[in-house]
């Protein structure tokens, strides 16, 4: 890191030392690691709140496939925002139930919106939208 800045950061000892904990059960090799994959998680979740940037995501959800219509209605929304939808997987967990895993790329708001769909939809029984970011503005 040739341009790198150095700066100093004051903090109570005992959250610091929480903070030195949790770097070592992750694995990071110092301090200055750690610091700037917290800012570029908080970056990460600023570019988001900016609707308009173009953002990424995945999409998971456990259903069951024996609620009736559910497949074809999960179906039809992954065709209604195609463009957006750019994989998929599919898993069958066991007799019953099934993992779908989307990645997902767009506007904030638009990904948001899908996924609440899905989610919301009759027989999802767990979802989550995990988001990032397209990394153009995270060094």
């Amino acid at each position: 890191m040739a341009d790198a800045t150095r700066f100093g950061v004051s903090m109570n000892k005992d959250l610091l030392k929480s903070f030195d904990r949790l770097i070592k059960e992750t694995g990071y090799r110092n301090r200055s690691e750690a610091i700037r994959d917290l800012i570029r998680e908080r970056l990460v979740q600023k570019e988001w709140q900016l609707t308009n940037e173009e953002t990424v995501g995945s999409i998971t959800l456990v259903y069951s496939h024996d609620v009736h219509e559910l497949t074809e209605a999960l179906t039809a929304l992954q065709h209604e925002y195609h463009k957006h939808v750019l994989s998929t997987m599919h898993i069958h967990l066991d007799k019953h139930n099934c993992l779908e895993v989307l990645v997902v790329k767009g506007r904030g708001n638009v990904i948001k919106k899908i996924a609440d769909r899905l989610l919301s939809t009759r027989g999802v029984k767990h979802g989550k939208l995990t988001t990032t970011t397209t990394g153009r503005k995270i060094t």
